[in-house]
């Protein structure tokens, strides 16, 4: 069965992940969570500050504060009637790889909104909704992700979510091994998203493919987190 940007040819130890083929929202589903389903064990966290690139936060004022909480007001209307995920997937939210246990939060993405906010932003129709897994096997919607171009500026993504506010976050320097490598095979200490791999000289000199970003900007959003601080802050 193909799947945008992940082939399954015979379980966990044959995932092909191929960035040509994913779409906004499954880079940031396919995390260190996948990696280590993959190999089985814990892997050091500290290369993924390697390729995240955020905005800086600007100084905070009130009036950004003000269209900032328009927005999660505007949201919360929205979501509250994908609170089950049936509901978005009737909606045309499409789940990216739910049968992956490894994803402790699945995206669930419409491409048309994902294609309308590279021309405009509407706090209603974020690219995907996040559902975190529950322990009784239940998913809980916890927020959404909006998503803007990959040449956007940083004055552009403030008139979208204030930058004192939030920070929009992009996916840069990633190297992945060669197509058709079994990534069961692959030093995921050196690849991939927590990759040590950050240059193209580098990446060349390990036969592998390098990507200098994936994917616009995006921004998550917790309209339910019970602090004001972590609402846009995850």
């Amino acid at each position: 069965m193909k799947i945008p940007g992940i082939f399954m040819r015979s379980g966990m130890n044959s995932v092909d992940f191929d960035p040509d083929n994913m779409k906004e929202g499954e880079m940031d589903a396919m995390s260190i969570d996948i990696m280590n389903g993959i190999k089985g064990r814990d892997m050091n966290m500290g290369n993924m500050a390697l390729h995240m690139a955020r905005t800086k936060l600007r100084p905070t004022n009130p009036a950004d504060q003000k269209k900032a909480d328009a927005n999660v007001d505007q949201l919360k209307q929205r979501l509250a009637k994908y609170q089950d995920y049936h509901a978005a997937e009737a909606a045309g939210f499409k789940p990216f790889h739910p049968e992956i246990k490894q994803i402790k939060v699945v995206h669930f993405s419409k491409n048309w909104y994902g294609l309308k906010a590279a021309f405009v932003f509407n706090p209603e129709e974020p690219t995907s909704l996040l559902y975190e897994r529950t322990k009784d096997g239940s998913d809980e919607l916890i927020g959404a992700m909006y998503t803007d171009r990959r040449h956007a500026s940083e004055d552009q993504l403030n008139a979208r979510v204030p930058l004192s506010v939030a920070q929009w976050h992009r996916h840069i320097k990633l190297c992945f091994p060669a197509k058709g490598i079994n990534p069961s095979t692959v030093d995921w200490t050196k690849f991939g998203f927590n990759g040590s791999i950050d240059s193209q000289a580098a990446c060349d000199a390990a036969g592998g493919r390098f990507y200098p970003q994936v994917f616009g900007w995006m921004v998550h959003a917790y309209p339910w987190d019970p602090s004001p601080k972590l609402v846009w802050a995850k």
